[in-house]
């Protein structure tokens, strides 16, 4: 007998392909994008930087070579980067479609430049964009700019205050969310974020077991590098394709 499912504030909830079907395709890849779509994927995910030109891009380091050097993005103007890094404007012009967009902004500076793509290319996307940082007090103070969700990155270890009190203060500074590690979260952990109305997502959801697992419990959006496996999963637990 199947165990039953917990219910998830986002119903259904989003499955995230990560940094595009990265285990089918080159990752963070415009044809990665587009395979996590044609697969099922409901929402997508990357890291954004921004170049020395303004340009926000997707790129999970945030570092390339040049003259056989490693440099921040930072320090190199978009036309010297290499093809396959593609920007966030011309990944949301080449995937249309109806999907959720996970954007991990590791550089806070990129903000700007990620929220005028979007809105130049795709505005109707903002608020079903999640922007993520690994400080939840830098996230809080996106607040006033976005109407977009945002996200508290973390693992449960480096919740020294205790996962109520965070609840509590990611509901104060009105970030929508916190996303951890798979092995972080557990169903009483997913209900006791709910119970603050903040929204759950759990990343580095590889094997089946995890996925099921992960849905089963109520999370309202998982991670995961093998998009055919999440969308299996997902049509089993949510009982409905995408």
């Amino acid at each position: 007998m199947q165990q039953q499912r917990l219910p998830s504030l986002l119903d259904p909830p989003v499955a995230f392909a990560h940094r595009g079907a990265r285990a089918h395709a080159p990752e963070n890849t415009i044809e990665a994008f587009q395979l996590a779509l044609r697969l099922g994927a409901t929402g997508l995910e990357s890291d954004v930087w921004i170049t020395a030109d303004g340009e926000a891009v997707l790129d999970h380091d945030g570092v390339v070579k040049r003259r056989g050097r490693r440099v921040p993005i930072s320090s190199v103007g978009r036309e010297a980067l290499p093809e396959h890094v593609p920007t966030l404007a011309e990944m949301l012009t080449s995937c249309p479609g109806d999907f959720d967009l996970s954007l991990d902004v590791k550089d806070p500076d990129a903000l700007p430049a990620v929220l005028d793509a979007v809105r130049r290319t795709r505005p109707d996307l903002e608020t079903r964009l999640w922007l993520c940082h690994h400080d939840w007090r830098v996230v809080a103070g996106w607040r006033p700019s976005t109407t977009a969700r945002l996200v508290d990155s973390t693992r449960l270890a480096r919740v020294k205050e205790g996962p109520e009190r965070r609840a509590a203060s990611l509901a104060e500074a009105g970030i929508d969310c916190i996303n951890m590690h798979h092995s972080d979260w557990n169903g009483g952990l997913v209900t006791l974020f709910h119970r603050f109305d903040r929204f759950t997502l759990g990343w580095d959801m590889q094997q089946d077991h995890v996925l099921h697992d992960a849905f089963r419990m109520g999370l309202d959006g998982v991670f995961s590098d093998h998009t055919d496996r999440m969308m299996e999963a997902y049509s089993a637990q949510i009982g409905t394709g995408p």
